[in-house]
């Protein structure tokens, strides 16, 4: 399955059409991805997403979908169990394409999440029910950080 895209065609920089700054959206749920996009391209951002399972059995390289797509922010879920999953985000943080971008994540246990990931300025850490104010909020104050 390959990820899914905004827009008539892919941007190469972290701003897609019309200068628009490039959001991309990674969630194991469909819904929430489509929710999430939907909400962001109101707001003004070209977005591009994909799906977590898709990563995790290798028919999306992240690697390459960050290189493709350039975002500015990712916004990653992070599901249970929780430590597997942070491990593996951060492996994919590492990668030299992924190390310029502003990370967000959502999940549904922000206190377990915050235990993991400690004092961290590079990452938001949003929990669920989704206040969507606060992740196009979140989108905006990384934006203006990675400027």
């Amino acid at each position: 399955m390959s990820a899914d895209t905004s827009g008539p065609e892919a941007a190469a920089t972290a701003t897609g059409p019309a200068s628009k700054p490039i959001i991309a959206v990674f969630n194991s749920s469909s819904d929430t991805v489509e929710m999430l996009r939907t909400v962001l391209e109101q707001q003004g951002f070209h977005t591009v997403s994909g799906h977590i399972a898709d990563l995790k059995k290798g028919e999306l390289d992240f690697v390459d979908f960050i290189e493709h797509h350039r975002p500015a922010v990712i916004v990653y879920d992070i599901s249970p169990p929780y430590d597997t999953n942070w491990a593996f985000l951060r492996l994919v943080r590492s990668s030299r394409p992924a190390q310029s971008a502003r990370f967000i994540l959502t999940t549904t246990n922000k206190p377990v999440l915050d235990d993991l990931v400690g004092d961290n300025d590079a990452l938001e850490i949003i929990g669920k029910p989704y206040d969507l104010e606060r992740v196009v909020g979140a989108v905006r104050e990384a934006l203006d950080r990675h400027h």
